[in-house]
């Protein structure tokens, strides 16, 4: 590891005489996570119950490693990149899978969180490279726990995390973005596009050109209070002659900081709409989510709670059932030991409800607490009933 980043900052030391400014930064977090979960066979009536305890990362805040410069070149325009890789620091692993234009790949990216060089101005910031979607971004805004630990928002877990096999919900790669200018009565905003980078024959049938291709905007506005902000993003995930697949999603959220406590709200829509030549090929899934929750400042702690549910709205024809459903209340506490070190602790609990009389249920992120971890898909029959998760941890910022 030592050898690693000494290689990639000895350049970037090298160049640090023509930058205003060049920085390493990172967050290292760590903790002992549990996770319980019980299933029900809908049949049979029969539980199944399933542990793990384990030693986790980024419970409380996305462990990282970056690189980040600024060149002042006149006249209020400037110039500026970002490299940013995740850390996986519980077993030393550092990077990531590979993902580009919406196609998983098997190659191991290194900055796999943001790696972008942008051109600031008066007039706003063009950024190019890899970065978050605009939807993301109300996601963690809008969630008191940022999208980390088992406190995260079902909305999140269930919409991000692979629930429409839409890679391109968290990040997009191959994206030219614009964002505005920071000046102007507390208003913000971007549009985002991705390019498929497909090869284009026109003399036979198409051959999912535009697979992969992504297309978002966020508009919001904020002062000492209030900050409120809606987004869209859509992705065709599939483009074919005789098939189709667009993946839509909506957010819009909110925080007011009364001063002795913060308030969170949000609302999320997704749309899975597929498209095809068959009889009855033609249909739409869905996923209504929405959250409250709130932070308070306790002394040298902060104290942070929600309440999120998760709807999946199946709409394949001749399917019967009641809609499933998940709800999630989440509590926590950090407190700060210095400036960069906090202590954290988190609990939450899932319900599911509404046993599906069909195969697949709730969306396999919805399932379970831990957005990663082995009980987020079924067994067989057995459908999960209930789960209860906790981070227990140290975060050091750098």
């Amino acid at each position: 590891m030592k050898k690693l980043i000494l290689s990639i900052a000895a350049p970037l030391s090298f160049g640090a005489c023509a930058q205003s400014s060049v920085t390493m930064f990172g967050i290292v977090d760590a903790g002992v996570s549990r996770y319980e979960m019980t299933a029900r066979d809908p049949l049979t009536g029969l539980q199944r119950k399933q542990t793990q305890t384990a030693l986790s990362n980024s419970g409380n805040a996305t462990s990282r490693l970056g690189f980040r410069g600024v060149e002042d070149l006149g006249a209020g325009w400037s110039a500026s990149f970002w490299l940013e890789t995740a850390l996986a620091n519980d077993i030393g692993n550092i990077g990531g899978t590979g993902v580009t234009s919406g196609i998983t790949t098997s190659s191991t990216v290194f900055f796999n969180r943001r790696s972008t060089v942008s051109l600031s101005g008066p007039l706003g910031e063009i950024r190019l490279g890899r970065d978050y979607t605009p939807t993301f971004w109300n996601d963690s805004v809008f969630d008191p726990f940022t999208s980390n630990g088992v406190g995260t928002s079902i909305i999140y877990s269930a919409t991000a995390a692979a629930a429409f096999g839409n890679v391109n919900y968290i990040r997009t790669s191959n994206t030219v973005s614009y964002f505005l200018p920071p000046n102007i009565g507390g208003f913000y905003g971007q549009v985002s596009y991705a390019f498929p980078e497909k090869v284009v024959t026109r003399d036979i049938a198409p051959n999912s050109n535009d697979a992969g291709r992504y297309a978002g905007a966020r508009f919001g506005y904020q002062n000492q209070s209030l900050n409120v902000a809606l987004s869209y993003g859509e992705t065709r995930l599939i483009d074919t002659a005789t098939t189709g697949r667009v993946n839509k999603s909506y957010n819009v959220g909110a925080t007011y900081d009364f001063e002795v406590i913060k308030v969170f709200a949000e609302a999320s829509r997704v749309r899975d709409e597929f498209q095809g030549s068959a009889l009855n090929a033609t249909y739409t899934n869905g996923l209504n989510g929405y959250l409250l929750g709130l932070s308070a400042p306790v002394g040298a702690g902060l104290i942070r709670a929600s309440y999120s549910t998760a709807r999946f709205l199946d709409g394949r024809p001749f399917v019967t059932g009641s809609a499933p459903r998940a709800d999630k209340l989440a509590l926590g506490y950090t407190y700060m030991l210095s400036k960069r070190t906090a202590l954290y602790a988190s609990i939450a609990k899932i319900d599911n409800k509404n046993d599906p009389a069909y195969s697949g249920g709730l969306p396999p992120a919805a399932l379970s607490v831990g957005g990663t971890d082995p009980f987020s898909v079924a067994t067989g029959r057995y459908l999960p009933k209930r789960a209860l998760g906790y981070d227990f941890g140290v975060r050091h910022t750098f």
